[in-house]
Protein backbone atom coordinates (compact mmCIF):
# COMPACT_ATOMS: atom_id res chain seq x y z
CA UNK A 1 0.00 0.00 0.00
CA UNK A 2 2.85 2.38 0.85
CA UNK A 3 4.52 1.72 -2.53
CA UNK A 4 1.24 2.38 -4.38
CA UNK A 5 0.70 5.65 -2.53
CA UNK A 6 4.20 6.82 -3.28
CA UNK A 7 3.77 5.89 -6.97
CA UNK A 8 0.52 7.85 -7.14
CA UNK A 9 2.19 10.89 -5.65
CA UNK A 10 5.04 10.55 -8.14
CA UNK A 11 2.65 10.42 -11.11
CA UNK A 12 0.71 13.45 -9.87
CA UNK A 13 3.92 15.31 -9.26
CA UNK A 14 5.15 14.41 -12.73
CA UNK A 15 1.98 15.67 -14.39
CA UNK A 16 2.10 18.86 -12.33
CA UNK A 17 5.67 19.47 -13.45
CA UNK A 18 4.74 18.74 -17.05
CA UNK A 19 1.87 21.21 -16.81
CA UNK A 20 4.19 23.94 -15.57
CA UNK A 21 6.70 23.23 -18.33
CA UNK A 22 3.97 23.24 -20.99
CA UNK A 23 2.53 26.51 -19.66
CA UNK A 24 5.97 28.12 -19.61
CA UNK A 25 6.60 26.98 -23.18
CA UNK A 26 3.22 28.35 -24.32
CA UNK A 27 3.72 31.71 -22.63
CA UNK A 28 7.22 32.06 -24.06
CA UNK A 29 5.93 31.21 -27.53
CA UNK A 30 3.18 33.83 -27.17
CA UNK A 31 5.81 36.52 -26.70
CA UNK A 32 7.93 35.04 -29.49
CA UNK A 33 5.09 35.27 -32.02
CA UNK A 34 5.30 39.06 -32.04
CA UNK A 35 9.07 38.96 -32.54
CA UNK A 36 8.66 36.35 -35.30
CA UNK A 37 6.10 38.48 -37.14
CA UNK A 38 8.52 41.40 -37.10
CA UNK A 39 11.34 39.13 -38.32
CA UNK A 40 13.56 39.80 -35.33
CA UNK A 41 16.68 37.85 -34.43
CA UNK A 42 14.94 35.79 -31.72
CA UNK A 43 11.54 34.36 -32.64
CA UNK A 44 9.07 31.78 -31.38
CA UNK A 45 11.52 28.93 -30.79
CA UNK A 46 14.08 31.06 -28.98
CA UNK A 47 11.54 32.61 -26.62
CA UNK A 48 9.88 29.23 -26.05
CA UNK A 49 13.20 27.60 -25.18
CA UNK A 50 14.26 30.43 -22.86
CA UNK A 51 10.99 30.27 -20.94
CA UNK A 52 11.03 26.46 -20.87
CA UNK A 53 14.65 26.35 -19.69
CA UNK A 54 14.04 28.93 -16.97
CA UNK A 55 11.02 26.94 -15.78
CA UNK A 56 12.96 23.68 -15.71
CA UNK A 57 15.85 25.27 -13.83
CA UNK A 58 13.37 26.65 -11.29
CA UNK A 59 11.72 23.24 -10.85
CA UNK A 60 15.09 21.59 -10.31
CA UNK A 61 16.12 24.31 -7.88
CA UNK A 62 12.90 24.10 -5.85
CA UNK A 63 12.14 20.37 -5.93
CA UNK A 64 15.12 18.50 -7.38
CA UNK A 65 17.10 18.20 -4.16
CA UNK A 66 14.39 17.06 -1.75
CA UNK A 67 16.06 13.66 -1.43
CA UNK A 68 19.38 15.25 -0.59
CA UNK A 69 18.07 17.51 2.16
CA UNK A 70 15.90 14.81 3.72
CA UNK A 71 16.93 14.41 7.36
CA UNK A 72 17.88 18.05 7.82
CA UNK A 73 21.62 17.48 7.56
CA UNK A 74 22.11 19.33 4.24
CA UNK A 75 20.90 22.88 3.64
CA UNK A 76 20.12 23.85 0.04
CA UNK A 77 19.24 27.40 -1.02
CA UNK A 78 16.57 27.10 -3.77
CA UNK A 79 17.18 30.70 -4.89
CA UNK A 80 20.76 30.11 -6.06
CA UNK A 81 19.83 28.59 -9.42
CA UNK A 82 17.17 31.27 -9.92
CA UNK A 83 19.81 33.95 -9.37
CA UNK A 84 22.07 32.29 -11.94
CA UNK A 85 19.21 32.32 -14.47
CA UNK A 86 18.95 36.10 -14.11
CA UNK A 87 22.70 36.44 -14.65
CA UNK A 88 22.96 33.91 -17.48
CA UNK A 89 20.11 35.29 -19.56
CA UNK A 90 22.11 38.49 -19.95
CA UNK A 91 24.62 36.72 -22.16
CA UNK A 92 21.87 35.43 -24.45
CA UNK A 93 20.27 38.85 -24.60
CA UNK A 94 23.59 40.46 -25.48
CA UNK A 95 23.79 38.21 -28.53
CA UNK A 96 20.53 39.68 -29.85
CA UNK A 97 21.91 43.24 -29.77
CA UNK A 98 23.38 44.26 -33.13
CA UNK A 99 25.23 47.41 -34.01
CA UNK A 100 23.95 48.82 -37.30
CA UNK A 101 26.13 51.73 -38.36
CA UNK A 102 25.85 54.42 -35.70
CA UNK A 103 22.67 52.94 -34.24
CA UNK A 104 21.97 49.85 -32.15
CA UNK A 105 19.29 47.25 -32.87
CA UNK A 106 17.94 44.37 -30.83
CA UNK A 107 17.51 46.03 -27.43
CA UNK A 108 13.78 45.26 -27.37
CA UNK A 109 14.41 41.64 -28.36
CA UNK A 110 17.02 41.34 -25.59
CA UNK A 111 14.50 42.76 -23.11
CA UNK A 112 11.82 40.32 -24.31
CA UNK A 113 14.20 37.39 -23.73
CA UNK A 114 14.89 38.73 -20.24
CA UNK A 115 11.19 39.00 -19.34
CA UNK A 116 10.46 35.59 -20.88
CA UNK A 117 13.04 34.06 -18.52
CA UNK A 118 11.20 35.72 -15.62
CA UNK A 119 7.89 34.32 -16.93
CA UNK A 120 9.39 30.83 -17.05
CA UNK A 121 10.74 31.18 -13.52
CA UNK A 122 7.35 32.35 -12.22
CA UNK A 123 5.64 29.40 -13.91
CA UNK A 124 8.15 26.94 -12.48
CA UNK A 125 7.61 28.36 -9.00
CA UNK A 126 3.84 28.00 -9.36
CA UNK A 127 3.00 31.71 -9.67
CA UNK A 128 0.67 31.13 -12.60
CA UNK A 129 -1.34 34.35 -12.57
CA UNK A 130 1.75 36.61 -12.39
CA UNK A 131 3.23 34.58 -15.25
CA UNK A 132 0.09 34.94 -17.39
CA UNK A 133 -0.27 38.63 -16.50
CA UNK A 134 3.40 39.23 -17.27
CA UNK A 135 2.95 37.58 -20.67
CA UNK A 136 -0.12 39.68 -21.47
CA UNK A 137 1.62 42.91 -20.46
CA UNK A 138 4.73 41.98 -22.43
CA UNK A 139 2.74 41.29 -25.61
CA UNK A 140 0.84 44.55 -25.05
CA UNK A 141 4.11 46.47 -24.71
CA UNK A 142 5.58 44.87 -27.85
CA UNK A 143 2.56 45.24 -30.09
CA UNK A 144 -0.32 47.69 -29.32
CA UNK A 145 1.79 50.01 -27.18
CA UNK A 146 4.40 50.26 -29.93
CA UNK A 147 1.86 51.56 -32.44
CA UNK A 148 0.19 53.86 -29.91
CA UNK A 149 3.51 55.34 -28.79
CA UNK A 150 4.65 55.80 -32.38
CA UNK A 151 1.55 57.76 -33.41
CA UNK A 152 1.42 59.80 -30.20
CA UNK A 153 5.09 60.75 -30.21
CA UNK A 154 5.65 61.08 -33.95
CA UNK A 155 4.77 64.77 -33.95
CA UNK A 156 7.37 65.45 -31.24
CA UNK A 157 10.18 63.48 -32.84
CA UNK A 158 13.07 65.42 -34.38
CA UNK A 159 13.40 65.03 -38.16
CA UNK A 160 15.37 62.01 -39.37
CA UNK A 161 18.99 62.85 -40.14
CA UNK A 162 20.63 59.44 -40.53
CA UNK A 163 21.35 58.27 -44.06
CA UNK A 164 22.99 54.99 -45.10
CA UNK A 165 24.58 54.97 -48.55
CA UNK A 166 26.14 51.96 -50.28
CA UNK A 167 28.93 52.76 -52.75
CA UNK A 168 30.82 50.63 -55.22
CA UNK A 169 33.96 49.17 -53.72
CA UNK A 170 36.36 51.36 -55.70
CA UNK A 171 34.30 54.57 -55.35
CA UNK A 172 35.60 57.58 -53.46
CA UNK A 173 33.61 59.03 -50.59
CA UNK A 174 34.72 62.60 -51.32
CA UNK A 175 32.13 63.21 -54.05
CA UNK A 176 29.33 61.97 -51.83
CA UNK A 177 30.43 64.19 -48.94
CA UNK A 178 30.58 67.15 -51.30
CA UNK A 179 26.80 66.97 -51.75
CA UNK A 180 25.96 66.77 -48.04
CA UNK A 181 26.51 68.68 -44.80
CA UNK A 182 27.49 66.01 -42.29
CA UNK A 183 28.00 65.91 -38.55
CA UNK A 184 29.30 62.35 -38.39
CA UNK A 185 30.52 59.86 -40.98
CA UNK A 186 31.20 56.14 -40.54
CA UNK A 187 32.61 53.98 -43.35
CA UNK A 188 32.52 50.17 -43.39
CA UNK A 189 34.25 48.10 -46.05
CA UNK A 190 32.31 45.04 -47.16
CA UNK A 191 33.30 42.47 -49.77
CA UNK A 192 31.87 44.16 -52.84
CA UNK A 193 30.86 47.62 -51.59
CA UNK A 194 31.47 50.39 -49.10
CA UNK A 195 28.74 51.28 -46.61
CA UNK A 196 28.75 54.92 -45.54
CA UNK A 197 26.57 55.95 -42.58
CA UNK A 198 26.06 59.71 -42.32
CA UNK A 199 24.56 61.90 -39.63
CA UNK A 200 23.43 65.00 -41.52
CA UNK A 201 23.07 68.60 -40.48
CA UNK A 202 19.89 69.04 -42.53
CA UNK A 203 16.71 66.93 -42.35
CA UNK A 204 16.36 64.22 -44.98
CA UNK A 205 13.75 64.73 -47.69
CA UNK A 206 12.90 63.10 -51.01
CA UNK A 207 14.84 65.68 -53.03
CA UNK A 208 18.04 65.02 -51.07
CA UNK A 209 17.67 61.25 -51.41
CA UNK A 210 17.04 61.56 -55.16
CA UNK A 211 20.14 63.74 -55.56
CA UNK A 212 22.30 61.20 -53.75
CA UNK A 213 20.77 58.25 -55.63
CA UNK A 214 21.63 59.85 -58.98
CA UNK A 215 25.36 59.71 -58.26
CA UNK A 216 27.08 57.09 -60.44
CA UNK A 217 28.98 55.46 -57.58
CA UNK A 218 25.88 54.99 -55.38
CA UNK A 219 24.46 51.46 -55.30
CA UNK A 220 21.70 51.93 -52.69
CA UNK A 221 20.35 54.47 -50.22
CA UNK A 222 18.55 53.64 -46.98
CA UNK A 223 16.82 55.94 -44.55
CA UNK A 224 13.87 55.95 -42.18
CA UNK A 225 11.17 58.12 -43.69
Amino acid sequence: MTILANSTLFVLGGWAAFGRLALAAGLGAAVGIERELREREAGIRTHLLVSLGACLFTLVSAYGFEGVVRGGQVVVDPTRIAAQIVTGIGFLGAGAIIRDGISVRGLTTAASLWIVAAIGMATGAGYYWPAVAGTALTVFALWPLRFAAYHLLERFRPPERRLVVELRQEASVDRLLGHLDTRMVEIEQERDRRVVTLELEQPIDDALVARVSDLDEVVAVRWHK
